[in-house]
């Protein structure tokens, strides 16, 4: 590589956490973490949403500085007072919201972060970065503009630059999160080929297969706690019983779907360049789930966003109880009782900067007149983030809270009384808890009829949880399936792209 980033080369790398700890207010994030990862090794941290898993890697990453306590890389007490000052030792981190800048190309994204004002030239960097991705077997193009990428793209792209900037240790905070399983694949070959070079890899999840197949050990968090580190193989019961302090069962799978149709669409044509989605007919009923497969950029999230008008209809219907919003704008499809949940929390769905408690200010149906009662919508916070066991309190700003916590918030934030509500990948970076806990209040909603339309990359969770399944393939739709009659194999089978002119042949009349 011609990289210029390469400021300290190292051969190794040896992370070491010596009596770290980190408070915000009355929280203790990380309690006395002593810990030690070897260079070469691929090391996984698991823990719930808010047991300090984050908050111990923005440490090692320059992020937030520790209330006490070292870190040593090789033995060497070193102090990380920014992102800047952990590239310099060769630490990079990705984040579960990758950390670009959207109106800008993926080339100039991949430079952004250079020093001492030598730009590569344009020539050797596409070529650094071609053979980058090569080697992680990415499709990127470098000219194509950020905000086109899903969110699996913008991690990938992510991940290039951190390497590219000379990265030793490489911090993945959930990274198999909208990817696809290939793409996982080539991920993990990767990374266990940067290990062998000497390379240290340390693998936040909450995914107990990705860490088995992996990791070489990983270490438990638990409240801010180090409760453990087991070695591989590991025993998947007893990983969650140190993750949660007992073991956890899924909840029972239940249709609640009613006769009345309170979604359709009528011969939907939408585009979004590069892909397009023809002729899809399809009826959403009162209390139902439908959940949608496929592999990232399939062109799940263009139908999703075309039924609750963020995307127009080329041509087509989309039917909202029996009014034709085709053609109306998200304000319309709110005020007729659909909302939407999308999977960049922060960038849509919440907004930095604003505390929880200024949240439910926006966000409440109540007349608010002319003045704002302060004290109204502090108690009314505090009622949610009990409601929905949210940690934070409601003078924290969104972005401090850990992504299970801000998936909580996004739905605690949602009115009562809605007819849809459209997800996309509603447990992105959750916990195992903390996911059944958000089904668990997404299924309290369907009981009262509400229906739910959503996006997830986990083939077991849309088995889990849907009643039907609609499959995409490059553009191409399935008629919906009955979840209960379907199995994991067919679901892989199909997103892969074989199997259709069976489903065809036996589809469902609706």
């Amino acid at each position: 590589m011609s990289s210029p980033f390469l400021k300290i080369k190292r051969e190794k790398m040896n992370v070491e956490f010596k009596n770290i700890n980190k408070h915000f207010g009355p929280v203790h994030a990380n309690v006395d973490i002593n810990l030690s990862i070897k260079s070469g090794s691929i090391f996984g941290i698991l823990g719930e949403n808010g047991a300090g898993k984050s908050t111990l890697m923005k440490v090692l990453s320059g992020f937030i500085q520790p209330d006490s306590g070292e870190i040593l890389l090789d033995d060497k007490v070193v102090t990380i007072d920014s992102p800047a000052d952990a590239i310099n030792y060769g630490i990079g981190m990705l984040h579960q919201d990758p950390l670009d800048f959207p109106p800008m190309r993926l080339i100039e994204n991949f430079i952004v972060g250079q020093k001492g004002g030598l730009v590569p030239s344009y020539k050797s960097t596409m070529k650094d970065f071609e053979e980058l991705q090569k080697k992680f077997g990415f499709s990127l193009d470098p000219e194509a503009y950020v905000d086109t990428l899903t969110v699996g793209e913008r991690q990938q792209l992510e991940i290039l630059r951190l390497l590219w900037m000379g990265a030793n240790a490489l911090i993945l905070d959930e990274p198999t999160t909208g990817i696809s399983s290939l793409q996982k694949e080539k991920l993990f070959a990767a990374l266990k080929i940067l290990a062998e070079q000497g390379k240290t890899i340390i693998f936040v999840s909450h995914k107990l297969e990705d860490v088995e197949a992996l990791c070489s050990r990983v270490a438990i968090l638990r409240k801010g706690i180090l409760v453990g580190e087991v070695p591989a193989p590991f025993d998947s019961d007893e990983l969650v019983e140190m993750m949660f302090g007992k073991v956890i069962t899924l909840g029972e799978r239940n249709n609640l779907s009613q006769e009345k149709v309170v979604l359709e669409l009528k011969d939907l044509y939408v585009e979004q360049y590069p892909l397009r989605i023809e002729n899809v007919n399809f009826q959403l009923r009162a209390g139902e789930v439908i959940g949608l497969a496929g592999m990232e950029g399939s062109g799940q999230d263009i139908l999703l966003r075309a039924c609750v008008g963020l995307i127009r209809p080329i041509s087509g219907k989309v039917i909202v109880k029996e009014k034709d919003l085709s053609h109306k704008n998200y304000l319309e499809y709110m005020e007729n009782g659909v909302s939407f949940l999308p999977a960049s929390r922060l960038e849509e769905g919440l907004v930095p900067g604003l505390t929880l408690a200024e949240h439910f200010t926006i966000a409440g149906d109540e007349k608010k007149g002319l003045f704002i009662d302060k004290d109204y919508f502090k108690e009314k916070a505090e009622k949610m983030i009990d409601e929905y066991h949210i940690i934070g309190r409601p003078d924290l700003n969104v972005e401090s809270l850990s992504g299970g916590n801000q998936q909580r918030a996004a739905l605690s934030l949602l009115k009562n009384s809605l007819s849809i509500i459209l997800l996309e990948h509603p447990t992105r970076g959750l916990d195992i808890e903390s996911a059944i806990y958000m089904w668990g209040k997404l299924k309290e909603r369907c009981q009262q009829g509400t229906s739910i339309f959503f996006i997830s990359g986990d083939l077991e969770e849309i088995l889990q949880y849907s009643d039907r399944i609609l499959v995409f393939f490059s553009g191409h739709v399935s008629p919906p399936m009955d979840a209960s009659t379907t199995t994991l194999d067919q679901l892989g089978q199909l997103i892969g792209g074989k199997g259709w002119k069976q489903v065809f042949d036996t589809k469902e009349k609706l």
